[in-house]
């Protein structure tokens, strides 16, 4: 069974940083495409980071470019997002995603290309 379980949300103000980790289980990081979205209140879920199976693919929303960064851990089965320089327009709940489907990059930001999801963490900054 699929599995995934977010983690390390919490409140930090403008500037500051956070690390978000996600614990999977029941599958193979390493060969899954993995993302991270986020969906803030009264706004549609927005993909905002991408890694393929390879480990080495990323994909990254324009909002995010250069503060947010995607790994994974593949002996620990657990997929990371770094967020640095945080700023109140990042408030959201964020979402781990995994497919183990290949889509091409114009579909790696689709929620309906995942299959499986986490519960979310919630992530607030303030200004």
């Amino acid at each position: 069974q699929v599995q995934l379980v977010e983690s390390g949300g919490g409140s930090v103000q403008a500037g500051g940083s956070l690390r978000l980790a996600c614990a999977t289980s029941g599958f193979a990081i390493s060969t899954a495409r993995m993302a991270w979205f986020r969906q803030a209140p009264g706004k549609e879920r927005e993909g905002v980071a991408v890694i393929r199976g390879d480990g080495r693919t990323t994909h990254y929303a324009d909002s995010v470019k250069g503060r947010f960064t995607i790994s994974k851990d593949n002996a620990e089965n657990t997929l990371h997002l770094q967020m640095n320089g945080l700023q109140p327009e990042d408030t959201a709940m964020y979402y781990c995603a995994a497919d183990m489907t290949w889509v091409p990059p114009s579909r790696v930001f689709s929620d309906v290309a995942y299959s499986y999801w986490g519960q979310g963490t919630q992530v607030t900054v303030s200004s």
